[in-house]
């Protein structure tokens, strides 16, 4: 498809890997989140993690001005919402009330990955707000085009969300945690801002582990043995499986696989063994670029009280420290995140629908729906296990975290 009169060609690729690698991460380096970056995407693809039958089907839009890639928009149509991490049965209900189409749709994301950092990847020496518009009215006929009941980007950056708003979307607030370095020198500083007890708590679990004889290995990059990328996906399948019905086991041994040889640079694990033993008990995998972090597997062989809490919060806390990081996302749930220094945080995610009586009442409710979940963050951080007078103001309010 081409846009003669903005001098833009505007097409559509069914997989990434259609697309030359250097081209897209020419784009996908600028934003430093490498679950958008070209081998993060075609590991996804071509392990069949993402596929027609998991329900993804790539439609990556890709714009160019004289031949040269300047905007590629990471998009899949969607027949249903398992895997996207954003809970939207309650506007589902309302559009089958309605007798308005909700599936198919086309989102925006990076597949089974709720971390926050999605946004159209534009190079920098174009106008942006001209692109934007331009992407925008392509996804519109898009929509109309293939019976499509909305557009959506879920887990956006937050610094994304009042451009995107001049563009029709609404804004939909979910809670999610975080964890901020205030230039601390060290791990013991750190922990100097949770209050007595809280600092008791913590340090008893880490002393616990010592207890029982279990070392602690984190290791970054080309220091992460191969053998431990399957080991990590055991890991990873035995987690989900304890939740049965429940379990979000997206991700195939392949994937892992594939990290080994194509995403290391950007991976940090943290490693449990028993003393004198070679072998891990238990294994985290996080990924990170620039100054943020990302928690995303988890798993054990061996069941050991406080090592979730060791290789999911602390260990990575006192890695991030050490090498400058700012934000910490450890990934959804568990309400015993705040109680170990973690802030509730707002993630975002954008909507626009096809039908205009569905759009009008999604942007009518949506207010209501995002001064709830607001109050419940800040009600979660009032909770916090701080130190008295340690100010949160920076995040009530739906306040963003942004770069200082």
């Amino acid at each position: 498809m081409t846009d003669i009169l903005k001098g833009y060609d505007i097409s559509w690729a069914k997989t990434v890997t259609s697309v030359d690698k250097d081209e897209w991460n020419e784009l996908a380096s600028l934003i430093d989140f490498p679950f958008l970056e070209w081998d993060w995407l075609r590991l996804l693809e071509e392990s069949g993690s993402i596929c027609a039958e998991t329900g993804w089907l790539s439609a990556h839009m890709l714009v160019r001005h004289e031949g040269r890639l300047v905007a590629a928009v990471p998009l899949y149509v969607r027949d249903q919402s398992e895997g996207e991490f954003i809970f939207d049965r309650v506007w589902y209900e309302v559009a089958q009330k309605g007798g308005i189409t909700y599936y198919p749709k086309v989102v925006g994301m990076s597949p089974y990955t709720p971390a926050s950092g999605y946004r159209f990847l534009i190079a920098p020496d174009v106008n942006s707000e001209h692109i934007v518009r331009l992407i925008c009215q392509t996804l519109d006929r898009f929509c109309a085009a293939n019976g499509l009941g909305s557009s959506a980007f879920n887990f956006v950056d937050p610094e994304w969300t009042a451009e995107m708003e001049t563009h029709g979307y609404a804004t939909w607030q979910h809670q999610g945690y975080v964890w901020e370095n205030h230039n601390y020198a060290d791990y013991e500083q750190w922990l100097a801002t949770l209050n007595g007890n809280r600092r008791k708590t913590v340090r008893r679990e880490r002393k616990s582990l010592n207890a029982e004889n279990i070392r602690i290995e984190t290791l970054v990059g080309d220091d992460i043995p191969d053998e431990y990328f399957p080991m990590m996906y055991k890991c990873y399948a035995a987690t989900n499986d304890k939740f049965g019905v429940w379990s979000c086991k997206f991700l195939n041994e392949s994937f892992f696989e594939g990290l080994q040889k194509y995403m290391r640079k950007n991976l940090l694990f943290t490693v449990a063994f028993k003393e004198g033993s070679p072998d891990p008990i238990a294994m985290s995998m996080f990924v990170f670029a620039g100054d943020k972090l990302w928690g995303r597997y988890w798993g054990c062989f061996e069941e050991v009280r406080f090592l979730h809490f060791e290789l999911c919060y602390y260990a990575p806390i006192e890695w991030a420290i050490a090498n400058n990081i700012r934000l910490y996302d450890p990934g959804m749930g568990g309400e015993h995140k705040a109680r170990r220094g973690f802030l509730s945080a707002p993630c975002y995610s954008l909507h626009r629908f096809s039908d205009p009586s569905m759009d009008l009442t999604f942007k009518t409710y949506i207010l209501e729906v995002n001064t709830l979940e607001n109050g419940y963050i800040n009600e979660m951080n009032d909770m916090m296990p701080i130190i008295k007078g340690r100010s949160l103001d920076h995040i009530k309010n739906g306040a963003l975290i942004k770069k200082t």
